[in-house]
């Protein structure tokens, strides 16, 4: 196996471990195992009732942990590039922080900002393994020379601000979580039967907001992947990504209205949180696949300048 399929499979897993934390918040077992890092007071407790969900999401996290580790040694043993083997530090720094976040949450009873940083943070963390993935792909160093269009194409910028915006909603929404706004507005599209809410309540404003964010991540996501068609449809290892962020975008809303439709069920709530995930990693992609095809100037005809670099650098 390659470091790059590593890496691969290191995300992967990573979206799992997002996915087990979204099933722990949406069955409310946060809780169930009240001591870290045992599990009353063992490695293995009985995985029944709520305990099977926060100790299993446990047992992902280590598993997760491990990986990023084996990951960030691999990377120093073969990368030549110094600034993949510090995103492979950094990683495993972000895996530290976000399991001494989990043993904090639970120790202290749920608090909402250390719920949230720990909800964030674990993103951040799939952010760096599909970073490191995409760039130690056989792709990344055989890009093609850009299209005629690069100079006045926006699909740089679009691709970095819909990932941004895509960051900020994931925020937007563990909050909407961890504060217990899930149905605070009861009824979708309309909001309280309203297009503007009566913004009565902190739960009906943080709820709102979040989905204000969805018509922001929406707009941007479309524009992205509009451009990507116009601008870049003879690339594709850039078009592929960028045509999958809309089905993508569309599942996620509708998850989000059945997440509401349907009372908060486990199966739609859960299944929104890790479709988030999967947009998050596909627009980061998008966003260094377009910087890496755009920062090759026009003028430069072949590939081996590039690959040469992008092994030395």
């Amino acid at each position: 196996m390659s470091v790059h399929r590593f890496a691969v499979f290191t995300a992967v897993a990573t979206v799992a471990l997002i996915t087990a934390g979204g099933l722990v918040t949406s069955t409310g077992s946060g809780l169930a195992v009240p001591d870290w890092p045992l599990s009353y007071g063992m490695l293995f407790p009985p995985m029944v009732g709520g305990i099977l969900y926060e100790h299993g999401h446990r047992l992902v996290a280590a598993a997760v942990a491990i990986l990023t580790v084996a990951l960030a040694v691999w990377l120093q043993r073969s990368e030549p590039r110094r600034w993949v083997r510090r995103l492979g530090l950094a990683a495993v720094g972000a895996i530290a922080a976000q399991a001494l976040l989990g043993g904090i949450t639970v120790l202290f009873l749920l608090p909402v900002p250390v719920s949230v940083a720990h909800a964030c943070l674990a993103q951040a963390v799939l952010g760096l393994t599909v970073t490191v993935a995409v760039v130690t792909s056989p792709g990344w160093t055989r890009a093609g020379s850009p299209p005629a269009t690069s100079k006045r194409s926006p699909v740089r910028r679009l691709a970095v601000a819909s990932t941004a915006a895509i960051y900020i909603q994931l925020i937007l929404g563990a909050l909407v979580r961890h504060t217990g706004s899930g149905l605070a507005i009861p009824d979708f599209p309309l909001a309280l039967g309203r297009l503007i809410p009566p913004l009565a309540s902190p739960g009906i404003v943080i709820h709102y907001v979040h989905r204000l964010g969805a018509v922001a991540v929406s707009i941007l996501v479309l524009a992205t992947a509009l451009r990507i068609v116009r601008d870049c449809r003879s690339q594709r290892a850039l078009l592929i990504p960028g045509l999958i962020l809309i089905p993508l975008l569309a599942t996620q809303i509708l998850l989000g209205a059945f997440t509401v439709w349907t009372g908060l069920h486990v199966v739609p709530a859960t299944a929104h949180v890790a479709t988030g995930a999967v947009l998050l990693a596909t627009s980061l992609v998008v966003a260094l696949l377009s910087h890496r095809l755009f920062e090759l100037a026009p003028h430069e005809p072949t590939v081996a300048p590039l690959g040469v670099r992008a092994v030395t650098s």
